[in-house]
């Protein structure tokens, strides 16, 4: 009786032995590929966080930044013509290098785009033509982009308004110092020139090609307010 509850213990002892053994190994391969995915998760959220971190806010000028960015980017030019084509023809402009900010604002708005599709809006017989303006929404959108700033006037470089010069009007704003827009620019057509607007307007360049073009638009029909009856169209500005 004994041997055999011996036995029997014995073989219930060693069933309990083998069910109850280790629990089964974790597979290696497998948790080291569950580390690496953690990890890659890991590091794509860490890298989308950093390239959030590095958007910046679209660049914008402003009176505060606007005449330290066109004294560093004058520095830069190495063109001074523009050519303009408007629907009425072209012509080109070529701009004085002793006028930095104005000549590099000018060629700026020209690389920005910003001169196509406005329009020459103001048209006065025998004095000026003048444009950068529109009544297109896409005109005040793109001023909007490109920022809000006014330029200082630079009046005493010598150049005086002759027939051809090209010239920055003053803002419309509360201007006791008759700050230039700079997204607009004016032609003399006057011969000789126009001399009374020396020391109030800065000239930055003059028209050394097309100025029967010049003349044309200046013998359109206008309305109220100077505005051509047809539209003059800035098609495209482009630096030569």
């Amino acid at each position: 009786m004994l041997l055999r509850l011996s036995a029997l213990t014995t073989s219930i002892l060693l069933l309990l032995f083998v069910s109850c053994g280790e629990s089964p190994k974790k597979d290696k391969n497998k948790v080291q590929e569950n580390i690496a995915n953690t990890d890659t998760v890991a590091k794509v959220e860490v890298d989308s966080t950093e390239i959030e971190e590095k958007e910046e806010e679209p660049f914008k000028l402003t009176e505060e930044n606007a005449i330290d960015f066109f004294f560093d980017y004058s520095k830069k030019l190495k063109k001074d013509k523009v050519k303009i084509t408007t629907t009425m023809g072209s012509f080109t402009v070529q701009l004085y290098d002793d006028v930095p900010y104005h000549k590099a604002n000018f060629i700026y708005l020209a690389r920005q785009k910003y001169f196509d599709s406005t329009q020459f809006h103001r048209v006065v017989k025998d004095f000026i033509i003048q444009g950068g303006n529109s009544d297109d929404r896409r005109t005040a959108d793109k001023r909007g982009d490109i920022g809000r700033y006014l330029l200082p006037p630079d009046a005493n470089k010598g150049h005086k308004h002759h027939r051809g010069t090209i010239s920055m009007p003053s803002s419309e704003r509360d201007n006791p110092h008759k700050l230039a827009s700079p997204y607009e620019f004016f032609i003399v057509v006057t011969k000789p020139g126009s001399y009374h607007l020396d020391g109030s307007y800065t000239p930055f360049g003059r028209v050394v090609e097309g100025m029967d073009v010049v003349d044309a638009i200046n013998n359109v029909p206008v309305g109220d307010g100077d505005w051509p009856w047809q539209n003059v169209y800035i098609l495209k500005t482009e630096v030569l």
